[in-house]
């Protein structure tokens, strides 16, 4: 079924709008549809070819090497992370799985790793052997913006024998044409990689309050502050594998019609089945309450009227899946409609709630590009 011209006119006006307004310097877009990429545009102070900080967007790609790995039998999503890395079931770690990783429930979702400590291979190793877990693994939800992937970037090294990021080049980057798409860019090969702003004010406590009724929001490591570090050279090119990521919208979007295709047949279709549709943790938002519908490293939009919650607007059908980042970055595909869709920007706006109501305004219009006016 074709893009209906219509609708599509629609979101390129509801896309172009802050980068018009001078809200966000830019705004990237793509929209895949059978196999291909359908439409394309960028917006604002940038030019289709500009690379963008895409947070954790990354975790899909964390998340696809692991499908492999698994059908190859490398790693197991129900192993203990000990199986591999002993010393990693220091301090109460023994139980936690390769899968509770994955889902955002092995029980760590704040344990620090950060510049003092992710300089070397082994001083991260280190700092993750000491971690000890604030709650029972498998036993509730809470998103862990960054520590999780980072215990799943170096099971990858181990069992694959190369960083995270090479891995993920070789087994899906090249071989799907994503030439823009990268996890840790050395610092001499960032030129392409747009400047990250600061703009917006947070929210007042009133603002907050009529939202969440009560004066204010934690929003945990995942500060403008912590965000805008990802301009710094040296953080590039680590590569942080829950959020270090730099892309294209078009290359993100061919990621998700990938999944929805595997056209090279580069996954066992039983473990891409799973990984983008079986559901395996819905235990509720801490904050938020909404179950959190998550499979072995994506989102799926459900059939529970919550889609919107999970970043992916209101339109989407409830097989939707993906993984949006923040500052505002979406990426899903949805089966039901073939497409996938990506917007991207370079603007941390501080005021979270506008972004929240932007991500859901794009989306829900992005979900409709196949439904005849």
């Amino acid at each position: 079924m074709p893009l209906d011209p219509d609708r599509l006119n629609e979101l390129a006006e509801r896309c172009s709008r802050e980068p018009a307004d001078g809200i966000l310097p830019s705004a990237q877009v793509a929209v895949g549809l059978d196999g291909e990429i359908a439409w394309a545009r960028t917006f604002g102070q940038a030019d289709d070819a500009s690379q963008y900080a895409v947070f954790s967007c990354t975790k899909a790609f964390v998340a696809a090497v692991c499908w492999q790995l698994f059908a190859e039998g490398s790693l197991d999503p129900d192993a203990p992370v000990a199986t591999y890395w002993p010393e990693f079931g220091a301090n109460g770690k023994g139980s936690v799985t390769v899968g509770q990783l994955l889902s955002h429930t092995s029980g760590f979702p704040r344990a620090p790793l950060g510049q003092r400590t992710w300089g070397t291979r082994e001083s991260r190793r280190a700092a993750m052997e000491g971690w000890r877990c604030t709650w029972e693994p498998g036993s509730q939800f809470e998103y862990h913006p960054t520590a999780a992937h980072w215990v799943l970037g170096e099971l990858v090294h181990m069992v694959d024998g190369c960083s995270l990021g090479d891995a993920a080049r070789a087994r899906l980057f090249e071989p799907l044409g994503m030439t823009s798409t990268f996890i840790g860019v050395p610092v001499d090969r960032q030129d392409g990689i747009i400047h990250l702003s600061d703009v917006g004010q947070f929210p007042t406590p009133e603002e907050i309050r009529q939202v969440f009724g009560v004066d204010t929001y934690d929003l945990g490591e995942v500060t403008p502050e912590a965000l805008l570090a990802f301009n710094d050279p040296e953080v590039r090119a680590i590569g942080v594998p829950g959020g270090g990521g730099v892309s294209t919208a078009v290359d993100l979007a061919r990621f998700y019609q990938a999944l929805l295709h595997d056209p090279g047949g580069i996954f066992d279709p039983s473990w891409l089945a799973r990984g983008t549709g079986d559901v395996i943790n819905m235990f509720p938002d801490p904050v938020l309450t909404q179950p959190a519908s998550r499979t072995l490293g994506l989102i799926v939009a459900n059939d529970d009227g919550r889609a919107f919650m999970r970043g992916m607007g209101h339109t989407v059908g409830p097989r939707a899946f993906g993984h949006n980042g923040a500052a505002g970055q979406i990426a899903w595909a949805d089966p039901d409609s073939g497409l996938s869709f990506v917007y991207l920007t370079n603007g941390i706006d501080r005021n979270f709630l506008r972004e929240s109501r932007r991500v859901s305004g794009i989306a829900s219009r992005a979900g409709l590009l196949t439904t005849p006016r």
